[in-house]
């Protein structure tokens, strides 16, 4: 009877009807607990997810922790940084001394020496040359000279391709019975045949869309001034015409990137444009990065999110040797690491994206979550001082200094695993690494690796900036002919080239360039190539 009383009772939220039941009060005490409790959370929930848009939208993009909050922990740092030296057998190699600085970092910089240069001499008047003293015209002595940087701005012209006709006169008398024999010059092949833009055109809109991320209705305006009324719609045909006359280019470049042992890859996602709904749907783009014998950047368009897009791109990839794929924790690879796609693939998390999860959980737990930072920073020292040594001793200093840390980094997690709400937002970044741990160990076992996978985000970075700009992309057809020409771009500027000069060359030798000839085109082949024609230039 007094569980049903307390039933009753608990249903009716009248002050003026409380239970008298002593056990009905304690079971009204305990609801309001877990209720209490379970808006706590909610509110936490909420709190840490309105944090996290506010600082998307109006923070600092830099993960920073204040230095202040750092310095608690320094007798941590201290204690793991004596306890990792005095467990290595032999200290890691000093680094070689940094040069000093020669100033203080800032003043102006020398102008490149392969600029053109402009003389301009300025003399004295001719009434300021005779010498107040005698009278005697004064001799130049020297002189001095300062550089001043111009910009000459771009400017469009006309190339007028003219072919000339040739006949025998000879036989033109004799035309009705033997016929004319008239012969047509011939011009040089064209990537885009019957195209209105030059080579150097398209490298323009190319470079500005995809490097520059202006957007078309952008350079329509550009080009109106100077009196060119090109629409934007035709801006984005010429674009497509370009992907596909480099599509060789693209496709080999594919070939050489699945070539890696390593790979690093990550997504992002774009909006694209369905015709008859008036309204976008979410596309993907997928970045793949080569290691230092593949260097290459390529991308890939999906349609979707799905795990489709890497189980296609990566199909057969270590059929013949183990390989390393470094990403984040999204699903869509969990069959290429079980060997679904063809290949035997080893997974690589990201310490940066585990840190991230502490770095977000600091407004919840700030004590917690800057010392799990401070761990994570301990790695990275070992990181810089391994930077510059070979793979081999790269994977025994990680062995002698990172293997510690990361021993005693996983027995903390464990201890706050068991006083932390599993919900909490440093619940779910402690879950995240114990869940990511064996992948995030991998790098221990091989000096090639990377400890994140800071080269696809940063690759995968291009897309977010021009995202910010052309807002969409118009069709499925149009993501894919971005994901090539950002392929191009994306590898231009990993080997240091201009691809404004790059893309102007190419797409006016690539037509006529034999399919056995089209790897000397790729970026870092024809850097190569144009290094050692300068050389051989006489000076």
């Amino acid at each position: 009877m007094a569980t049903d009383g307390a039933t009753s009772s608990l249903s009716l939220a009248s002050p003026t009807n409380l239970p008298i039941d002593v056990a009905a009060c304690h079971a009204m005490i305990l609801q309001l607990l877990k209720g209490h409790q379970q808006k706590d959370r909610t509110i936490e929930s909420l709190e840490h997810r309105l944090d996290l848009l506010l600082r998307k939208l109006y923070g600092r993009s830099a993960e920073k922790i204040d230095p202040q909050q750092m310095a608690l922990f320094a007798d941590l740092l201290k204690q793991l940084e004596q306890q990792t030296l005095a467990a290595s057998a032999s200290p890691p190699p000093a680094a070689p001394p940094a040069p000093k600085p020669t100033g203080n970092g800032h003043g102006r910089r020398k102008l490149p020496a392969d600029l053109p240069r402009e003389k301009r001499i300025h003399d004295l008047p001719a009434d300021q040359k005779p010498c107040p003293c005698c009278g005697k015209m004064r001799e130049v002595i020297g002189q001095e000279t300062s550089e001043q940087l111009d910009y000459v701005p771009g400017h469009a012209k006309v190339i007028e391709h003219v072919r000339l006709k040739y006949a025998c006169k000879a036989c033109d008398a004799n035309a009705a019975e033997t016929g004319a024999q008239i012969v047509l010059a011939s011009k040089p092949l064209s990537a885009i045949e019957k195209c209105l833009a030059a080579p150097r055109l398209l490298a323009f809109v190319t470079v500005s869309r995809f490097a520059d991320h202006l957007p078309y209705y952008r350079m329509e305006h550009i080009l109106a001034r100077y009196g060119i009324q090109i629409a934007r719609s035709t801006l984005g045909g010429w674009e497509a015409e370009v992907a596909t006359a480099i599509t060789p280019l693209q496709k080999l470049m594919i070939q050489q990137t699945l070539g890696s042992r390593i790979l690093h890859t990550d997504d992002t996602p774009v909006d694209v444009l369905e015709p008859g709904r008036g309204k976008t749907r979410t596309g993907r783009f997928w970045v793949y990065v080569g290691d230092d014998d593949h260097p290459y950047v390529v991308f890939d368009y999906t349609p979707s999110r799905s795990r489709d897009g890497p189980m296609t791109f990566l199909k057969n990839w270590g059929k013949d040797e183990s390989r390393f794929l470094q990403a984040d924790a999204f699903g869509g690879y969990d069959g290429i690491y079980a060997g679904e796609a063809g290949g035997l693939v080893t997974e690589v998390a990201c310490w940066t994206h585990a840190r991230r999860k502490f770095f977000d959980a600091q407004a919840s737990d700030v004590a917690g979550s800057t010392q799990a930072i401070a761990y994570i920073r301990l790695l990275k020292e070992v990181e810089d001082d391994a930077e510059n040594v070979l793979p081999a001793e790269r994977a025994r200093i990680r062995q002698e200094r990172a293997a510690p840390i990361l021993v005693q980094f996983r027995s903390w997690l464990l201890s706050q695993q068991a006083t932390v709400l599993p919900k909490s937002p440093m619940g779910q970044a402690i879950t995240y690494a114990l869940n990511q741990w064996a992948a995030l160990t991998v790098y221990l076992l091989d000096g090639e690796l990377d400890i994140d996978n800071n080269a696809a985000e940063n690759a995968v970075r291009r897309i977010a900036l021009g995202r910010k700009n052309w807002l969409f992309c118009g069709s499925d057809n149009g993501g894919r002919t971005a994901a090539i020409l950002f392929s191009l771009i994306a590898t231009c500027q990993r080997h240091d080239v201009n691809a404004f000069d790059y893309l102007t060359d190419v797409l006016t030798r690539i037509a006529e360039t034999p399919i056995s000839r089209l790897p000397e085109l790729l970026p870092d082949r024809w850097k190569a190539h144009r290094a050692a024609a300068a050389a051989t230039v006489p000076a």
